[in-house]
């Protein structure tokens, strides 16, 4: 049976980082459900390339309605991280050792949640040192799946890799 994905995103998110997950997760049979602050309302990848409409409010929804957590990467972390409701969602996916999905810049929300402390991960370049800080060993690999529960990756090069991981996650 599919499961259900929570993907918390907003505006200026890399728009492959979450339509090429996004529709490997459907064509396996699991939904994807967008969460932003505002239900209904359509947020645009930072290349214009991508639009996803909003399913739900973060107001309205809480992790126990959701199997596993996807946060791409780009720009929409590092806002998100800054609304407490969001950095505490993802807190509890990781609290709950249920599965969690972050590419590029999506571990920056991770690092607000303070979750990852001696894990193995990796994310793009340009967090690597914030990684280290919040206490990960930081791996210089196109995925890497910590504890059987979260998947990280680098950059829109490694989507295959961190497709094939997360799937294998959620199977």
């Amino acid at each position: 049976m599919g499961k259900k994905i929570a993907c918390v995103i907003t505006n200026m998110f890399e728009d492959s980082e979450y339509t090429e997950p996004a529709n490997a997760f459907q064509q396996a049979g699991h939904t994807v459900v967008a969460i932003e602050k505002e239900k209904g309302k359509t947020v645009t990848g930072k290349n214009k390339e991508a639009t996803v409409s909003i399913d739900e409010s973060i107001d309205d929804v809480t992790p126990a309605d959701f199997d596993a957590l996807f946060i791409p990467g780009g720009f929409s972390p590092d806002q998100l991280r800054a609304d407490e409701r969001f950095v505490a969602f993802a807190k509890s996916f990781m609290d709950e050792k249920k599965p969690v999905f972050a590419i590029c810049h999506g571990p920056q929300l991770l690092i607000t949640a303070k979750t990852l402390e001696g894990r193995n991960a990796t994310g793009f370049k340009s967090i690597k040192v914030d990684m280290e800080y919040a206490g990960v060993t930081y791996k210089d690999e196109e995925v890497v799946v910590c504890g059987g529960q979260l998947v990280t990756s680098r950059e829109p090069r490694d989507i295959p890799a961190f497709n094939r991981e997360s799937l294998n996650l959620l199977n």
